[in-house]
């Protein structure tokens, strides 16, 4: 995962094992791409010192405006919104869209994959990371923010196993797909769930 927004350089990094896993490459050459759910906006950032023409999405206003003037200068772009409103209401298209520990994880993938698949150039790459399934739990699971006390506050994280997660994507309109779980770098250690596809 990527850190915080002050104390780190840009870094792209698709697993919570810092140098563990791959790299951009997941995402081929691209020339443009979008990060849905960009949090701390590190792996944007890394792109675009890489000539990228990226685009962040983030639902948090306050990590918007920290990572635009963190990372605004390297050329990265950062926009405030929920992802499938923006997939919908903006008809840009990119090379690759991607999310690590993001938007993926949080937004139910038949809603959101369509949406993804629309908004790819032909041939474009979609890649996605988060943690693996607890086995046995399976499809939306609940969770509380910011604790148990007060105001409830709440979201869903999508847990599948590998070929649910492709089938979904295939549903959703993709080529090709591939998603697999990384071993963490020390065993009995949480691994990735690493998902790829691709549209014609």
């Amino acid at each position: 995962m990527q850190g915080s927004v002050n104390d780190s350089p840009p870094v792209f990094c698709w697993t919570q094992y810092q140098g563990h896993g791959p790299g951009p490459e997941v995402l081929g050459q691209p020339t443009t791409a979008l990060e849905i759910g960009c949090g701390t906006g590190r792996a944007a950032a890394f792109l675009a010192e890489q000539g990228v023409k990226v685009t962040g999405v983030d639902l948090s206003p306050v990590m918007v405006d920290n990572i635009t003037r963190r990372w605004g200068s390297l050329g990265a772009r950062f926009v405030c919104a929920e992802v499938l409103e923006h997939l919908r209401e903006n008809p840009e298209t990119y090379e690759a869209i991607y999310s690590i520990f993001g938007a993926a994880w949080f937004t139910d993938p038949a809603r959101l994959f369509p949406l993804v698949a629309q908004r790819l150039t032909p041939g474009g790459v979609f890649a996605f990371s988060h943690p693996p399934a607890i086995p046995g739990a399976y499809g939306p699971q609940g969770m509380y923010k910011g604790g148990f006390a007060g105001k409830a506050l709440f979201t869903y994280r999508y847990s599948y196993t590998p070929r649910k997660w492709e089938n979904l994507l295939l549903r959703a309109g993709f080529d090709h797909a591939e998603v697999r779980v990384l071993d963490a770098p020390e065993p009995d250690h949480i691994g990735t769930l690493i998902g790829r596809a691709v549209v014609s």
